[in-house]
């Protein structure tokens, strides 16, 4: 097709091509890239402060970004060049640094497609979707705060999917400390009833510590659907002693001030999660106490705002 019908064809015969570049661009990965320095410069200020600030860096062929790897870069560039990106070109292992990425060159808009493809992502498949993976990993590669648009996004889909259906090996605990302390005393949407989270927390510090640990407290803490079923509860769980119960306590201490032992049955509280010795004893006085003095009947066993009623105001 010939030249000078359509903008965007035009430049993407300008992305990454030698020919028509005169920088080029070392990736983490030690791939090269090429680029022009106007054209970068004018779309993003980022590569204009590097490229065109008087020093050295300006006169050099080569600009190096040991932080990004070249598939990252190479979606960054897409984006300068045409104004847009293919969808397939961000998939579950890529979303989250391409994110930061176009947060690093400044590239608002980017950010938005972004968050656009992920929301889309995430809503066509509720339960299946691997939002926690992504939380996962948006713990791990920098501090979490409440103004992160991306961590809310994540945070939010979590909160609405009933933890019981999570894996143990998709959530880090990192994740989910962020996830509860997100969530703990605030009204936002959440389906998971307290004792589930209790017995997510539990579990899941049990994993950090052995497999003996994760077996037993897998064992040990049913879920409310199978305690509905049981009988004789009290003798079953109370005649086990619990090896390491210390080690998983200290991994729960990060997650524990973040549960409301307020809104757990007190049978359940009394007959499954006492007994495991591995939260305060102060904590479960105080919510006894709690208990005897106040009306707990407006109480809800789930924190927050229940996802029906918030489902209900989205309609």
């Amino acid at each position: 097709m010939s030249r000078g019908y359509s903008l965007e064809k035009d430049l993407r015969l300008l992305l990454n091509n030698p020919k028509y570049s005169d920088i080029e661009i070392l990736c983490e990965d030690e791939k090269k890239l090429y680029g022009c320095k106007a054209i970068l410069a004018a779309r993003s200020e980022v590569f204009d402060r590097l490229l065109y600030n008087g020093m050295k860096e300006s006169y050099e062929k080569q600009i190096s970004f040991p932080t990004i790897n070249s598939s990252l870069m190479k979606i960054v560039l897409e984006y300068i060049y045409t104004g847009s990106i293919k969808e397939e070109s961000l998939t579950k292992d890529n979303i989250i640094e391409a994110f930061y990425a176009a947060d690093y060159f400044q590239l608002p808009d980017l950010q938005n497609f972004i968050m656009k493809i992920l929301k889309i992502t995430l809503e066509n498949d509720y339960i299946e979707n691997y939002s926690p993976e992504l939380l996962s990993k948006i713990a791990t590669m920098m501090p979490l705060s409440d103004d992160n648009i991306l961590l809310n996004l994540l945070v939010e889909t979590v909160a609405t999917i009933p933890l019981n259906t999570i894996e143990f090996n998709r959530l880090s605990i990192e994740a989910f400390q962020y996830l509860l302390s997100s969530t703990h005393e605030n009204e936002k949407p959440f389906v998971t009833p307290e004792y589930e989270v209790f017995r997510y927390s539990a579990i899941l510090a049990a994993k950090q510590v052995s497999n003996e640990a994760y077996k037993t407290f897998m064992e040990r803490l049913p879920t409310l659907e199978q305690i509905e079923k049981m009988e004789n509860s009290v003798q079953v769980l109370e005649d086990k002693f619990i090896s390491g119960h210390q080690k998983v306590s200290k991994e729960m201490e990060s997650l524990v001030k973040f549960i409301d032992f307020r809104r757990i049955n007190i049978q359940i509280l009394t007959n499954i999660v006492e007994p495991l010795k591995i939260i305060p004893p102060e904590m479960i006085l105080g919510v006894y106490q709690h208990k005897a003095l106040v009306n707990n009947s407006d109480l809800n066993d789930t924190r927050g705002m229940p996802f029906y009623s918030y489902f209900h105001l989205l309609c």
